[in-house]
Protein backbone atom coordinates (compact mmCIF):
# COMPACT_ATOMS: atom_id res chain seq x y z
CA UNK A 1 0.00 0.00 0.00
CA UNK A 2 1.11 3.37 -0.78
CA UNK A 3 1.34 5.19 2.74
CA UNK A 4 3.62 7.43 4.22
CA UNK A 5 3.76 5.24 7.36
CA UNK A 6 6.00 2.78 6.74
CA UNK A 7 4.24 0.51 9.74
CA UNK A 8 1.83 -0.04 12.32
CA UNK A 9 4.19 2.03 14.99
CA UNK A 10 4.16 4.92 13.22
CA UNK A 11 0.52 5.10 12.54
CA UNK A 12 -0.09 4.46 16.21
CA UNK A 13 2.22 6.91 16.79
CA UNK A 14 0.42 9.22 14.68
CA UNK A 15 -3.00 8.31 16.24
CA UNK A 16 -1.75 9.44 19.52
CA UNK A 17 -0.63 12.72 18.80
CA UNK A 18 -4.15 13.12 17.27
CA UNK A 19 -5.74 12.50 20.45
CA UNK A 20 -3.10 14.97 22.11
CA UNK A 21 -3.87 17.68 20.19
CA UNK A 22 -1.09 17.58 17.55
CA UNK A 23 1.72 17.59 20.03
CA UNK A 24 3.26 15.55 23.32
CA UNK A 25 6.28 14.65 25.24
CA UNK A 26 8.18 11.64 23.89
CA UNK A 27 8.00 9.85 27.34
CA UNK A 28 4.22 10.05 27.11
CA UNK A 29 4.29 8.59 23.88
CA UNK A 30 6.52 5.79 25.07
CA UNK A 31 4.40 5.29 28.06
CA UNK A 32 0.94 5.15 25.94
CA UNK A 33 2.72 2.06 23.77
CA UNK A 34 4.49 0.77 26.14
CA UNK A 35 7.93 0.78 24.35
CA UNK A 36 11.05 2.63 25.08
CA UNK A 37 12.09 5.87 24.58
CA UNK A 38 14.97 4.36 22.12
CA UNK A 39 12.06 2.64 19.56
CA UNK A 40 9.74 5.99 19.67
CA UNK A 41 12.55 8.33 19.21
CA UNK A 42 13.81 5.95 16.01
CA UNK A 43 10.35 6.10 14.89
CA UNK A 44 10.28 9.68 15.20
CA UNK A 45 13.39 10.29 13.14
CA UNK A 46 11.55 8.31 10.01
CA UNK A 47 8.44 10.39 10.29
CA UNK A 48 10.57 13.59 10.55
CA UNK A 49 12.47 13.01 7.84
CA UNK A 50 9.65 12.46 6.13
CA UNK A 51 8.48 15.92 7.10
CA UNK A 52 4.97 14.68 8.71
CA UNK A 53 6.70 15.21 12.69
CA UNK A 54 8.99 17.60 14.15
CA UNK A 55 11.01 17.40 16.80
CA UNK A 56 11.23 20.00 20.08
CA UNK A 57 12.81 20.03 23.24
CA UNK A 58 11.91 16.34 24.09
CA UNK A 59 8.70 17.21 22.72
CA UNK A 60 7.33 16.17 19.56
CA UNK A 61 4.49 17.71 17.02
CA UNK A 62 2.64 17.13 13.74
CA UNK A 63 3.87 19.44 11.01
CA UNK A 64 1.17 22.34 10.84
CA UNK A 65 -0.54 21.19 7.42
CA UNK A 66 -0.54 17.68 8.71
CA UNK A 67 -2.94 17.55 11.47
CA UNK A 68 -6.52 17.96 10.70
CA UNK A 69 -9.02 19.94 12.46
CA UNK A 70 -12.33 18.03 14.15
CA UNK A 71 -15.71 16.88 11.64
CA UNK A 72 -17.47 19.96 13.32
CA UNK A 73 -14.97 22.84 12.84
CA UNK A 74 -14.28 21.37 9.44
CA UNK A 75 -18.20 21.59 8.30
CA UNK A 76 -18.25 25.41 9.40
CA UNK A 77 -14.93 26.41 7.45
CA UNK A 78 -15.04 26.94 3.54
CA UNK A 79 -18.48 26.62 3.51
CA UNK A 80 -19.17 28.63 0.49
CA UNK A 81 -16.78 26.52 -1.34
CA UNK A 82 -18.15 23.42 -0.10
CA UNK A 83 -21.51 24.30 -1.46
CA UNK A 84 -20.22 25.02 -5.34
CA UNK A 85 -18.68 21.67 -5.08
CA UNK A 86 -21.25 19.70 -3.60
CA UNK A 87 -23.44 21.09 -6.37
CA UNK A 88 -21.20 20.21 -8.95
CA UNK A 89 -20.88 16.78 -7.36
CA UNK A 90 -24.80 16.69 -6.89
CA UNK A 91 -25.40 17.33 -10.73
CA UNK A 92 -23.20 14.16 -11.85
CA UNK A 93 -25.65 12.43 -9.83
CA UNK A 94 -29.48 11.02 -11.33
CA UNK A 95 -32.62 10.40 -9.59
CA UNK A 96 -32.24 6.23 -8.79
CA UNK A 97 -28.58 6.12 -8.65
CA UNK A 98 -26.20 4.22 -6.01
CA UNK A 99 -23.44 6.42 -4.72
CA UNK A 100 -20.93 5.64 -1.92
CA UNK A 101 -20.29 8.64 0.36
CA UNK A 102 -17.25 8.52 2.63
CA UNK A 103 -17.01 11.04 5.95
CA UNK A 104 -15.46 14.08 4.57
CA UNK A 105 -17.02 17.49 5.77
CA UNK A 106 -17.20 18.13 1.96
CA UNK A 107 -18.89 14.63 1.67
CA UNK A 108 -21.33 15.90 4.08
CA UNK A 109 -22.00 19.30 2.13
CA UNK A 110 -22.91 16.75 -1.07
CA UNK A 111 -25.22 14.57 1.30
CA UNK A 112 -27.20 17.61 1.47
CA UNK A 113 -27.14 18.65 -1.59
CA UNK A 114 -28.56 15.30 -2.95
CA UNK A 115 -31.60 16.24 -0.34
CA UNK A 116 -33.82 16.57 -3.06
CA UNK A 117 -32.80 13.40 -5.13
CA UNK A 118 -34.85 10.92 -5.09
CA UNK A 119 -34.88 6.45 -4.87
CA UNK A 120 -31.40 6.98 -4.41
CA UNK A 121 -29.29 3.75 -3.04
CA UNK A 122 -27.02 5.08 -0.41
CA UNK A 123 -23.66 3.32 1.19
CA UNK A 124 -21.90 5.32 3.57
CA UNK A 125 -19.93 4.73 6.44
CA UNK A 126 -21.08 8.06 7.82
CA UNK A 127 -23.97 8.71 10.32
CA UNK A 128 -23.76 12.41 9.19
CA UNK A 129 -24.75 11.13 5.54
CA UNK A 130 -27.23 8.43 7.11
CA UNK A 131 -29.16 10.77 8.82
CA UNK A 132 -29.24 13.05 6.15
CA UNK A 133 -30.30 10.82 3.27
CA UNK A 134 -32.54 8.49 4.80
CA UNK A 135 -36.44 7.95 5.42
CA UNK A 136 -36.71 10.50 2.84
CA UNK A 137 -37.88 10.74 -1.01
CA UNK A 138 -37.60 7.06 -1.46
CA UNK A 139 -34.36 6.57 -1.06
CA UNK A 140 -32.43 3.16 0.58
CA UNK A 141 -30.00 4.14 2.96
CA UNK A 142 -26.79 1.30 3.87
CA UNK A 143 -25.11 2.27 7.04
CA UNK A 144 -21.91 0.76 7.61
CA UNK A 145 -21.62 -1.18 10.80
CA UNK A 146 -19.72 -1.34 13.59
CA UNK A 147 -18.80 1.48 16.43
CA UNK A 148 -19.11 5.12 15.52
CA UNK A 149 -15.52 6.85 16.25
CA UNK A 150 -16.59 10.08 18.50
CA UNK A 151 -14.55 12.90 16.49
CA UNK A 152 -15.99 12.44 13.57
CA UNK A 153 -19.23 10.04 13.67
CA UNK A 154 -17.29 7.32 11.53
CA UNK A 155 -17.95 3.58 11.56
CA UNK A 156 -14.30 1.58 10.18
CA UNK A 157 -14.40 -1.80 11.79
CA UNK A 158 -14.60 -5.28 10.10
CA UNK A 159 -18.00 -5.24 9.88
CA UNK A 160 -17.70 -1.49 7.44
CA UNK A 161 -15.25 -3.18 5.95
CA UNK A 162 -17.48 -5.90 5.20
CA UNK A 163 -20.58 -4.08 3.95
CA UNK A 164 -18.70 -1.84 1.91
CA UNK A 165 -17.21 -4.87 0.55
CA UNK A 166 -20.47 -6.46 -0.42
CA UNK A 167 -22.33 -3.27 -2.38
CA UNK A 168 -21.74 -2.09 -5.67
CA UNK A 169 -22.42 1.46 -6.42
CA UNK A 170 -22.10 3.15 -9.56
CA UNK A 171 -20.56 6.50 -7.92
CA UNK A 172 -17.63 6.89 -5.27
CA UNK A 173 -17.23 10.07 -4.10
CA UNK A 174 -14.46 11.02 -1.57
CA UNK A 175 -13.32 13.65 0.50
CA UNK A 176 -8.96 14.08 0.79
CA UNK A 177 -7.00 15.79 2.89
CA UNK A 178 -4.47 16.69 0.71
CA UNK A 179 -3.55 16.82 -3.39
CA UNK A 180 -0.36 16.54 -4.59
CA UNK A 181 2.02 16.35 -7.68
CA UNK A 182 4.35 14.08 -6.40
CA UNK A 183 1.77 11.70 -4.31
CA UNK A 184 -1.07 12.01 -5.67
CA UNK A 185 -4.29 12.14 -3.17
CA UNK A 186 -3.71 12.23 0.35
CA UNK A 187 -5.62 11.24 3.62
CA UNK A 188 -4.88 12.36 7.66
CA UNK A 189 -6.34 9.06 8.93
CA UNK A 190 -5.05 4.95 7.86
CA UNK A 191 -8.51 3.86 8.64
CA UNK A 192 -10.06 5.99 5.96
CA UNK A 193 -7.58 5.29 3.31
CA UNK A 194 -8.13 1.65 3.97
CA UNK A 195 -12.31 2.06 3.66
CA UNK A 196 -11.23 4.40 0.82
CA UNK A 197 -9.40 1.89 -1.30
CA UNK A 198 -12.57 -0.87 -0.65
CA UNK A 199 -15.33 1.48 -1.78
CA UNK A 200 -12.94 2.50 -4.93
CA UNK A 201 -12.74 -1.65 -5.58
CA UNK A 202 -16.50 -1.88 -5.96
CA UNK A 203 -17.64 1.28 -7.73
CA UNK A 204 -17.85 1.97 -12.00
CA UNK A 205 -17.26 5.94 -11.30
CA UNK A 206 -14.42 7.25 -8.18
CA UNK A 207 -14.79 10.81 -7.73
CA UNK A 208 -12.59 13.25 -5.80
CA UNK A 209 -13.83 16.26 -4.53
CA UNK A 210 -11.76 18.96 -2.50
CA UNK A 211 -11.32 22.61 -2.29
CA UNK A 212 -8.74 24.61 -3.76
CA UNK A 213 -7.03 24.89 -0.31
CA UNK A 214 -6.31 21.24 -0.44
CA UNK A 215 -4.24 21.83 -3.61
CA UNK A 216 -0.41 21.62 -3.38
CA UNK A 217 -0.56 20.26 0.77
CA UNK A 218 0.20 17.30 2.63
CA UNK A 219 -1.20 14.39 4.37
CA UNK A 220 -0.06 10.99 6.42
CA UNK A 221 -1.44 8.63 4.10
CA UNK A 222 -1.70 8.75 0.29
CA UNK A 223 -4.67 6.62 -1.45
CA UNK A 224 -3.43 3.17 -3.55
CA UNK A 225 -3.50 3.23 -6.98
CA UNK A 226 -4.12 7.02 -8.53
CA UNK A 227 -4.73 5.94 -11.66
CA UNK A 228 -8.12 4.52 -10.14
CA UNK A 229 -9.80 7.35 -9.56
CA UNK A 230 -11.67 8.50 -12.52
CA UNK A 231 -12.41 12.45 -11.87
CA UNK A 232 -11.55 15.52 -9.57
CA UNK A 233 -13.85 17.96 -9.01
CA UNK A 234 -12.37 21.01 -7.22
CA UNK A 235 -13.18 24.82 -7.06
CA UNK A 236 -9.39 25.92 -8.12
CA UNK A 237 -7.63 25.37 -10.99
CA UNK A 238 -4.42 23.72 -9.72
CA UNK A 239 -0.84 24.46 -10.54
CA UNK A 240 1.00 22.56 -13.59
CA UNK A 241 2.23 19.93 -11.34
CA UNK A 242 -1.14 18.85 -10.67
CA UNK A 243 -2.56 18.82 -14.09
CA UNK A 244 0.09 16.61 -15.44
CA UNK A 245 -0.33 14.37 -12.67
CA UNK A 246 -4.24 14.00 -13.60
CA UNK A 247 -3.36 14.03 -16.84
CA UNK A 248 -0.67 10.88 -16.46
CA UNK A 249 -2.99 9.67 -14.47
CA UNK A 250 -6.05 10.05 -17.16
CA UNK A 251 -8.39 11.47 -14.08
CA UNK A 252 -10.71 14.24 -15.92
CA UNK A 253 -11.17 17.55 -13.67
CA UNK A 254 -13.79 19.36 -13.13
CA UNK A 255 -13.20 23.23 -11.74
CA UNK A 256 -16.87 24.42 -10.36
CA UNK A 257 -17.84 27.64 -10.84
CA UNK A 258 -19.75 28.98 -7.67
CA UNK A 259 -20.85 32.55 -10.14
Amino acid sequence: MNIKTKNQREEEILRELYKAGGSCRVSFLAKELGVTLETIRRNLKTLEDRQIVRKVHGGVHLVEDILEPTFESRLDKKVHAKEVLAKAVAETISDGDSVFLDIGSTTAYVAMALQNHSNLFVVTNSVFVASTLSTRNNNRVFMAGGELRPHDGGAFGVEAQDLIRRLNVRFAIFSVGAINADTGFMLHDLQEANLANIAMENAQVRIIVADGEKLGKRAPVALQNTSRIDLLITDRDPPKGIRTMLEENEIDLIVADGG
